[in-house]
């Protein structure tokens, strides 16, 4: 979807778009201090066209809303967050807290995107998207940071596999006087996890590019001819049969120009690596069936 750059289908699909727009938010955002506009535009991206009312899209929660955290098994409220009548105070404070300098106030950088995470899904400002919104800001605090991998941690899809988990580590905090160290122990160690996970994934991807590398280079100068992104289309269409490429979707993947794009899968057309081919007005690219049988025939 995203690489196509068509609309969502459905609510599980803007919520994908709406994440990876959040990102991109978020980067631009990065060397900016925090503020509740921010904060509000945020939580706007990430909750757009998934409301059933929009309204509740970039502003606080009113008193008359009654928003609790529950049990999602036996709906037992397990957090009542602060009076609305406080939020504009408390976020003023968490803004304050989160643009310290390192002189000001001094903690880890990670253990301080993790107590940003918690302040915020505590006071759940919002009527909905809470939780994303928290976990967005220890995404910005991290790249404000230097930590530019946490970008490529997919820290959700942790916490997807331990809700009860993640839900008894406020609850621990919250009934233990305040004592974060629940919420920072379960953090770091889901942390810990998504970095375990993301090599796991850049191990498999490497093993994958090696195979589609020694399968090329026994042409060597075909494989001379190739920059890093033709040789990643070829690695993905060889692993996925059938799979159809666009300009559109090559350009989106690497985040270059419609021009580079255009060269790039042009030139793997003449070296006889992909198929082009037409369906209505549009331009498609694919491999053809017997490449790897081929690759040694083609002549440069």
């Amino acid at each position: 979807m995203l690489r196509e750059g068509r609309r969502p289908r459905d609510r599980s699909e803007q919520m994908i778009a709406n994440n990876y727009h959040a990102m991109l938010f978020i980067q631009d955002m990065r060397e900016e201090k925090l503020d509740p506009e921010n904060i509000f535009e945020l939580q706007r991206i990430l909750v757009s066209k998934t409301l059933d009312d929009e309204t509740g899209a970039g502003r606080f929660r009113r008193r008359d809303e009654n928003i609790v955290v529950v049990d999602p098994n036996d709906g037992v409220v397990l957090h009542v967050p602060p009076d609305a009548n406080e939020l504009p105070g408390r976020l003023a404070n968490f803004c304050q807290i989160a643009n310290a300098e390192d002189g000001e106030i001094f903690l880890h950088p990670v253990i301080m995107g993790i107590l940003l995470h918690f302040a915020l899904a505590y006071d759940h400002p919002f009527i909905d998207g809470n939780g994303r919104t928290a976990r967005a800001i220890f995404y910005w605090y991290m790249a404000r940071r230097g930590y530019w991998l946490m970008e490529y941690l997919s820290i959700s899809n942790i916490l997807m596999q331990s809700p009860a988990q993640y839900a008894r580590s406020y609850l621990y905090s919250e009934t233990d006087d305040n004592d974060l160290t629940y919420f920072i122990t379960f953090q770091l160690r889901v942390i810990q996890k998504a970095i375990e996970k993301l090599h796991r994934s850049l191990d498999r991807k490497m093993d994958q590019v090696h195979e589609t590398e020694l399968l090329l280079k026994r042409n060597q100068n075909l494989f001379a001819s190739l920059n890093h992104r033709q040789v990643a289309l070829l690695n993905h269409g060889l692993r996925n049969e059938g799979v159809n490429y666009s300009l559109k979707t090559h350009k989106n993947s690497n985040s270059i120009s419609y021009e580079t794009a255009r060269k790039d899968l042009l030139k793997m057309v003449e070296l006889k690596l992909l198929e082009k081919f037409k369906i209505g007005r549009a331009f498609f690219f694919r491999l053809p069936r017997d490449l790897k049988k081929n690759i040694m025939k083609i002549d440069l």
